[in-house]
This record gives structure tokens, sequence and C-alpha cells, in this order.
């Protein structure tokens, strides 16, 4: 399964043409996706226009859904980022860490065009769909 994380999504609604929205528009409907509930949080949160919000929000109801919480992917993800800290790596974002933990505690592959998660692939063994 495959988990899309918002920058794809932010950018799939926006219109802006990438290789990763290329390849999610061409896989919606045809490859198991999943929609977890921090992605669904930051994608929606964005939107200015209601009915762009509701357009999208239906649309990603529409997607299986993933909690993405718990004591124990928290505590995961707090080893992850310790463990990147002490190879000198700095996650940005809280979030990216969870997303790439809950990836790899679920064996989800993830979609994504944001630079926080390379050294999960390159230290964490993070799978991604790599174009």
């Amino acid at each position: 399964m495959i988990l899309v994380d918002s920058s794809v999504w932010i950018d799939y609604f926006n219109g802006n043409q990438t290789s990763q929205t290329d390849w999610l528009d061409s896989s919606l409907g045809n490859l198991p996706i999943v929609m977890g509930d921090l992605i669904l949080t930051e994608v929606l949160q964005g939107f200015q226009n209601d009915r762009n919000f509701k357009i999208a929000k239906d649309l990603l109801l529409g997607i299986p859904f993933v909690p993405m919480g718990g004591q124990v992917l928290a505590l995961e993800s707090a080893m992850n980022y310790r463990f990147l800290r002490k190879k000198g790596v700095t996650v940005r974002k809280t979030i990216d860490i969870i997303i790439g933990t809950f990836c790899i505690h679920n064996q989800l592959i993830l979609l994504h065009c944001d630079r926080d998660f390379d050294p999960m692939v390159k230290f964490l063994c993070l799978e991604i769909i790599d174009i």
C-alpha cells in the first residue's frame, strides 16, 4: 500500500505538474493508496476557498483511511528522530518524522516530494516511490 505525503497532494490540488503528481494522477483508482489523518489535516487546512475545500475533502475522504498516531508510534518516532540526530541529520518538521515512522512501522511505501524524508530512506530504510 502507498501513503501519499501532503507535499504531493498540495502540488496536486494547486495544479503543479511534477513527476509525483503525474504518478499520483495515473495511480488514483488503480493502486492501493491510503490517506492518513495527519496528511488529511495538512492538506485541507491550506484551502482558502470553500468550494475547493469541499472538492478536495470529498476526494480525500473517498480514499481508504488510516489513523497515524498512538503511543507506540510516538515512541518510535522519537527514537528515529534521536537516531537521525546522532547521524548528524535534523528533520525540520516533527510531522515528517511521524509520517516516515508510520510508513516504516506499517510497511507502507511513501510518495513524497519533501527532502526531510531523504535521510529516513538512507538511514531508516523508509521505502519510497522513486521517480
